[in-house]
């Protein structure tokens, strides 16, 4: 069995809502280690902590504001209940970021929201999570501006280009792969081998993106072996080290409180930290 880390699964989301308890179970049952659930706006940050509560010690929680939210975003009110729940256990700022594809929100308030989220993470002492679509040079700038103030942090989901992977790598960043490389589309696996393997991460993104062999279902955590498994094809490893090395990559960005399963790797020379 291949142990993994799922770095980002929306388990908040209303699409678990009648069977959240099983998706948990069957997470655990196919080598996840933990499940890290993220709170892309305030009230799904809530419901994150909850379900983290609930399942302690294998969920973790975040919490933050999506892009697509950011009009929304309130300078006055939004940073003070980030920290609210930080102080009640969440392990990383985020989802948050910018989506120039979508444009939800006016540019200029994602780049507000999205500056005011990696200025909490320098402030609390937590990995910020990065959205970024069709947004490539304001998001390497901010991540680049805020990686040089100590900021650290993970570009989600990443399918962009290899200049902005490595502006982010350069500064400490992680990078995480969602069953996006599973896909019969994807045409990109020289992106899969830039990245470090002490800075690689694994998700699900569920509900959303279920993989080879189960596109067009809500995707689960469960699922994140498939991801494990077509990584480790790209990079010519196992399958068990691949997961247990980015699983031990989760738990240091995130400072989970877990021992990892796999050694530490050499410091990269893309890294100081």
């Amino acid at each position: 069995m291949t142990t993994f880390i799922d770095s980002h699964a929306h388990l908040a989301d209303p699409a678990f809502d009648e069977d959240g308890g099983a998706v948990i179970e069957r997470a655990r049952v196919t080598g996840a280690q933990a499940v890290v659930c993220i709170g892309e706006s305030i009230g799904a940050a809530e419901r994150a902590a909850a379900i983290a509560a609930a399942h302690a010690g294998f969920i973790f929680s975040t919490a933050g504001v999506h892009p697509h939210d950011a009009s929304s975003f309130d300078p006055a009110r939004d940073p003070d209940a980030i920290r609210a729940l930080v102080g009640q256990g969440a392990v990383a700022i985020g989802e948050c970021g910018l989506d120039s594809h979508y444009d939800h929100s006016p540019r200029d308030l994602q780049r507000r929201a999205f500056a005011a989220q990696l200025a909490l993470g320098r402030e609390l002492d937590r990995a910020v999570i990065v959205h970024t679509r069709d947004a490539e040079d304001d998001t390497r700038a901010m991540v680049v501006e805020a990686g040089g103030a100590g900021v650290r942090g993970v570009l989600h989901c990443y399918t962009g280009s290899h200049a902005l992977a490595e502006a982010a790598l350069d500064v400490g960043w992680y990078v995480s792969f969602s069953a996006i490389v599973t896909f019969k589309k994807w045409d990109d696996d020289a992106l899969i081998r830039l990245v470090p393997a002490d800075r690689i991460l694994v998700e699900s993104d569920s509900p959303y993106l279920a993989p080879v062999p189960h596109r067009g279902k809500r995707n689960e955590p469960a699922w994140v072996s498939f991801t494990v498994a077509r990584v480790a094809a790209a990079r010519g490893v196992d399958a068990s080290e691949l997961g247990a090395q980015a699983a031990a990559n989760t738990i240091r960005l995130f400072g989970l409180p877990l021992f990892p399963l796999f050694p530490p790797s050499p410091r990269s020379s893309r890294s100081d930290s």
